[in-house]
């Protein structure tokens, strides 16, 4: 599932392709992926908008227009790829949007999980999606007293809680995994039993574990690739995710594999005591 390093690598990727590209016209074969507003609302209003820019705000894509901001939401498996006009449509290719340069904007996904929103830029941290999410891993405003305030009365493992993209936006769970390992907090601790040292590792190593898996172009899992053969490396980085029954890089203790809200979590029993 992309994850904030895989979504920053979406980003960057198309930024280098898309921008200045002003679209000519859309195709919506999957209705489902439009959450906002309708699909013929959607259609009117995006046609000759022009690519000036593209964010990120958490796991949201967010291409700036003219009026508006598209946000997009890759889900499990969305990705966007750029094709030449006239190219066979894949059965998966949900939205395609014809760019002024003879190239389409296509965005696939099999999985059919993926949302997009199109919101008047004035709006556009007034309302849903965005006006729900939480600090940024690298905001001034990530403090230990935010998370103490925050964790207080959250009873929930610390591994289901930084999954929560109201408090900070863009952990999912391989590197909310990598996260508690480097931070030698065992994944089922209740939050609101965090010490203020923890909560201070967390911080540190949320920026740490994301920053280097930027750099290292996301992480590349299963059906995972960000954009036109984009694939990340920083799997060969992992610690602790997807390392069940082998050594703990710390102590040699065995890795092992419990299940914290649903999810699968990977974590070292001697070192995350």
């Amino acid at each position: 599932m992309p994850e904030l390093p895989e979504v920053e690598t979406v980003k960057e990727t198309l930024k280098r392709q898309i921008l200045n590209n002003r679209i000519v016209g859309v195709k919506v074969h999957y209705a489902k992926t439009i959450e906002f507003p309708s699909v013929e609302e959607f259609k009117k209003q995006i046609i000759n908008q022009t690519f000036i820019d593209i964010k990120r705000r958490g796991k949201w894509l967010m291409f700036e227009l003219n009026d508006y901001y598209l946000l997009s939401h890759l889900r499990m498996e969305g990705k966007y790829n750029i094709k030449d006009i006239g190219d066979e449509l894949d059965k998966h290719e949900h939205v395609v949007f014809t760019l002024d340069n003879n190239k389409e904007l296509r965005y696939k996904d099999v999985r059919k999980f993926g949302k997009m929103h199109l919101i008047l830029k004035d709006d556009i941290y007034n309302r849903l999606p965005l006006k729900a999410l939480g600090l940024e891993p690298n905001d001034k405003e990530l403090t230990v007293k935010y998370l103490k305030d925050k964790y207080k009365n959250k009873s929930l493992p610390i591994k289901t809680v930084l999954l929560d993209q109201q408090i900070i936006v863009g952990i999912g769970n391989i590197y909310a995994d990598e996260i508690l390992f480097l931070s030698s907090i065992n994944p089922l601790k209740q939050s609101k039993k965090l010490t203020k040292k923890e909560l201070q590792l967390i911080i540190d190593n949320t920026k740490i574990v994301l920053e280097k898996a930027i750099k290292a172009g996301g992480t590349t899992i299963r059906s995972y690739t960000s954009s036109e053969g984009v694939h990340g490396k920083f799997q060969h980085e992992l610690l602790v995710h997807g390392k069940e029954g082998k050594p703990c890089p710390k102590c040699n203790d065995t890795i092992v594999k419990i299940k914290v809200g649903g999810r699968g979590t990977y974590y070292c029993r001697k070192c995350q005591k």
